[in-house]
């Protein structure tokens, strides 16, 4: 590599950069949250942009910043449709699921989630659960998160932390 190779891959790294700090303060943090599967797909392909136009001299940083665009503007698209239309949230995206309530494992609902019962019991143990009856709930969420939900003092779960979730 020579020292004019060196000089347009390190000016391409800046642009590019740039360019995608530019479309991210565009189109908001949400395209750094949490990843669903199209979050994670969304982040591949970005990934991938961002490399190709680094390293390909063919690559101009006008086209790479115009690909970032259109990934993040088709992200941000898919995020309102999700929001706003029940359907293509059933169909594109995962829905919570039950992984315990009440104390009781659901197992069925581990295996579905390709979760271990060891896993389960770490998230538990993080949570500061002491006896499996304080637990309440434990959520496998769409993000892949698992959030659990207890107290030792056992009060109700207001019924809106639960709706979306699926029990099967």
């Amino acid at each position: 590599m020579d020292i004019n190779s060196a000089l347009i891959t390190i000016l391409s790294v800046l642009g590019i950069f740039a360019a995608i700090i530019f479309i991210i303060r565009i189109f908001g943090l949400r395209t750094l949250a949490k990843m669903s599967s199209f979050d994670f797909a969304s982040t591949i392909a970005v990934g991938s942009i961002l490399a190709s136009t680094i390293i390909n001299k063919d690559q101009s940083i006008i086209k790479g910043a115009l690909a970032l665009a259109s990934i993040i503007g088709f992200q941000t698209l898919f995020s309102f449709l999700v929001r706003k239309n029940d359907w293509f949230k059933k169909m594109f995206t995962n829905k919570p699921q039950l992984l315990m309530k009440d104390g009781e494992i659901f197992y069925e609902n581990l295996k579905s989630c390709n979760v271990g019962v060891s896993d389960l019991m770490a998230k538990l143990r993080e949570a500061n659960v002491h006896k499996l009856e304080e637990v309440q709930a434990v959520v496998f969420e769409s993000t892949g998160d698992i959030s659990v939900l207890h107290s030792s003092d056992i009060k109700d779960i207001d019924s809106i932390l639960l709706r979306d979730v699926s029990d099967k």
